[in-house]
């Protein structure tokens, strides 16, 4: 069998595979991809016999490589016909039976159609490589997809590698033992106190593992996802990872809208253990364990706040660090409330440019209006609370009577329906009489013709009758007049 030959073969492949992060059937594999465009690429620039090569009529060919011989041969699988219409594809069964006897038509063979070292073509090399090359991203890609798609949502150990217009490539792993894979973090996902320098680590949230042929990194890591603030609170905290204590709710403002506000973040969390503070074992002593997730985050703010099943308490709490000295559910089917605040605490309340009102509403689900509760005009407050309860009661009015009207209107058309239907026989008794009549007229038209038949016989028979009745007197009249002649 001849070969082509690739110098250093075996080495070439355990460079890539070094360098690549590659397994080195993956190389293998790809090499043979390569190989086999490559031999494509030599026929097309060839068009051997002026054969017009269509898409698909390279799939029965393959490449085998040799390691150890450092080299490669080409393959083709043909089928064993009686007269060959297509020869790379066909032989003829008169060729296989010289070697091979006991072949039949219909089965296949494998041959060896290596072309010659020389005749393979500097144009079909190039092929090779460009291929070769696409076809180990590819591999790479499918690898990583692989790798972390199940660790999606979880948090990671990321290393600046480099700086790409406003974007951090970081190299992370998905265990020990794991190359590193390359990961993007967007400028949206970036953290305004981080320090982003070469080589400096962080933990970063895997938040999406990108598919297709989508070029640069396929890792989206972000480090201003909500997530990533759950994750450092449930490693700091032992009665979270016992489920002693629950994350409710988190409200995260990591990329605030201005420079002039830091990111902030609000969270409410819930046990149920009397003999639990939550609050408390969320800051730990002397505030430990929050300091850690803040040391993470850069000096980030966070509110730790305890849930309530009562809107109220609960809106209270997540305007912390501000005092509320009253709550007023307004409406609450659309859930807007007032809150109402000294004015000492208005500013607070509210949040620099409106941040810390901001994270409670996103974190009760309520809208928020903070009010001065010196200038709050209750009497005021409650004629508009009257009169929103007055046009929700006449719009449901108006809904139950509309409802009340299309009812009754479906239960006059299925009753004149019914009606309709009762008056009219069914579709089965119109059957019936229908047989019926149609029997009865068959029975009468039977009737109708073996009457007939009968006349006509009484008819044949009257005739025969009157015939044969005629021959007889005739035959007595001759008697009679002989007897009288004799006389």
């Amino acid at each position: 069998m001849s070969m082509v030959s690739l110098p250093n073969l075996q080495d070439m492949i355990d460079s890539i595979s070094r360098e690549r992060n590659l397994p080195k059937h993956a190389v293998q594999n790809a090499l043979r991809e390569a190989l086999l465009k490559g031999y494509e690429r030599y026929r097309r620039t060839q068009q051997l016999g002026g054969n017009h090569f269509e898409e698909d009529y390279f799939d029965n060919f393959d490449v085998e490589l040799d390691p150890e011989d450092e080299g490669f041969r080409v393959l083709a699988t043909k089928t064993i016909v009686e007269a060959v219409a297509i020869p790379d594809h066909q032989i003829a069964l008169a060729e296989v039976r010289e070697v091979a006897p006991e072949a039949q038509v219909g089965d296949t063979v494998v041959l060896d159609v290596t072309p010659e070292q020389r005749d393979f073509g500097r144009m079909a090399a190039i092929q090779t490589k460009q291929v070769l090359a696409q076809k180990l991203r590819d591999q790479q890609r499918k690898m990583i997809q692989e790798e972390f798609q199940d660790l999606e949502g979880t948090v990671l150990q990321a290393r600046v590698l480099r700086f790409e217009r406003q974007s951090v490539i970081m190299a992370v792993g998905s265990g020990f033992g794991q190359p590193e894979v390359e990961a993007e973090l967007l400028k949206r996902d970036q953290l305004p106190n981080d320090n982003y320098r070469a080589n400096a680590t962080f933990r970063v949230l895997l938040k999406k593992v990108s598919e297709g042929s989508h070029r640069g990194p396929q890792l989206l890591v972000s480090r201003a996802d909500a997530g990533l603030v759950v994750y450092l609170f449930a490693n700091e905290v032992p009665e979270i990872e016992d489920e002693v204590v629950r994350i409710v709710a988190v409200s995260r403002e990591a990329n605030p809208p201005s420079r002039s506000v830091g990111p902030r973040t609000k969270i409410a969390v819930d046990t149920l253990e009397r003999d639990v503070d939550p609050v408390g074992a969320c800051i730990g002593a002397r505030g430990s364990r929050i300091q850690v997730v803040v040391n993470e985050l850069r000096g980030e703010k966070i509110d730790v706040i305890r849930w309530s099943p009562d809107p109220a308490t609960y809106i209270a709490n997540a305007l912390s660090p501000a005092r509320v000295d009253e709550v007023r559910l307004v409406n609450p089917d659309e859930r807007q409330t007032h809150v109402l605040v000294a004015e000492d605490q208005l500013s607070l309340a509210i949040g620099k440019e409106g941040q810390n009102v901001r994270l409670a509403a996103r974190l009760t689900g309520w809208k928020i209006d903070i009010k001065d509760s010196a200038k709050y005009d209750y009497e005021a407050e409650n004629r508009k609370i009257e009169a929103l309860q007055a046009e929700k009661q006449r719009l449901e009015a108006e809904a139950a009577a509309e409802a009340a009207a299309a009812e009754a209107e479906a239960a006059a058309k299925a009753a004149a329906k019914a009606a309709a239907e009762a008056a009219m026989p069914l579709e089965s008794e119109v059957s019936e009489m229908v047989d019926e009549v149609t029997t009865a007229a068959s029975e009468d038209e039977a009737s109708v013709v073996a009457q007939s038949e009968s006349t006509s016989e009484l008819t044949e028979e009257g005739e025969e009758a009157v015939d044969e009745a005629s021959v007889v007197a005739e035959e007595e009249y001759q008697e009679e007049e002989k007897e009288k002649g004799e006389e």
